[in-house]
């Protein structure tokens, strides 16, 4: 079985360096102080922070999935879409936005954070596998997460009941046939039509080491997209570049019907 797919794949590159200091403890404060005092200064010239800010956005990385979609057109009303490494939440306000007015979104991630309104949330390391089957059990109930509708009238209730034991008898004659309860059950899996992964891990300064770091929470995210995409579905990774992201390229293209990789224009400069 080889699903074809539509993904959008995007990177950029965050360029990494470890320097060897033997200065004194003092000088090691004073040389932290003056780089926050740098960081600070920069965020406040930053054309997409102070956007961000107007806009009420997380942080200024929503501008990226912003792009993103603008080109590709991943998001619609109603979808599904799990954030994998959410906090602080902006690429979840995004997709918010973009799937309203009955859209769900859930988020996961390790770091305890504040869900941005309209987004639920599991706090835990998404490589755990009770993790995992958490996120498994809320995708898996097509209402859990959205918006709540208004009680609909009685004749109509009583409609959709009779509508879903229609449901349950057809299912039940079918009942017999394995191979039509196998696919059954993995479309039942397949509920979700946005992943997002923009998990990283805690970075060392040592490049290798955090690329390889980075692949792996990406496979991990390529693994989970797999399983629960429905056709037509999207995944937008990102991840540090490195000497194992051709092969993850590869696998993403023998996966998926088109792979996109780029910048955003957003992203900041190295």
């Amino acid at each position: 079985m080889n699903p074809k797919r539509p993904a959008v794949l995007s990177v950029w590159q965050a360029v990494l360096s470890c320097r060897r200091c033997n200065t004194p403890f003092l000088s090691i404060d004073l040389k932290r102080f003056s780089s926050s005092k740098r960081w600070q200064s920069r965020q406040r010239s930053d054309m997409f922070t102070r956007e961000a800010v107007v806009r009420g956005l997380k942080s200024r990385a929503a501008f990226k999935l912003l792009e993103i979609d603008e080109q590709y057109r991943i998001f619609r009303s109603g979808q599904t879409v799990v954030d994998l490494g959410y906090a602080p939440g902006s690429w979840s306000q995004v997709a918010v936005t973009r799937t309203k007015p009955n859209g769900r979104v859930l988020g996961v991630d390790i770091i305890p954070a504040q869900p941005p309104k309209g987004v639920s949330t599991i706090q835990g390391n998404f490589l755990s596998p009770n993790i995992q089957e958490y996120v498994l059990e809320f995708v898996r109930d097509p209402n859990r997460g959205r918006p709540r509708l208004p009680a609909p009238p009685v004749d109509e209730a009583e409609h959709l009941t009779a509508d879903n034991d229609a449901t349950i008898l057809r299912e039940s004659s079918a009942a017999g046939n394995d191979k039509g309860k196998e696919e059954n059950g993995k479309q039942k899996e397949r509920t979700v039509d946005v992943v997002l992964s923009d998990m990283m891990m805690n970075t060392s300064g040592i490049a290798f080491r955090d690329h390889a770091g980075s692949m792996d929470l990406c496979r991990a995210a390529l693994q989970f997209s797999f399983n629960v995409l429905k056709a037509g579905g999207h995944f937008v990774c990102k991840f540090y570049q490195g000497p194992e992201d051709k092969l993850f390229e590869k696998q993403l293209k023998a996966l998926f019907e088109k792979v996109h990789r780029l910048k955003p224009e957003s992203s900041r400069s190295v």
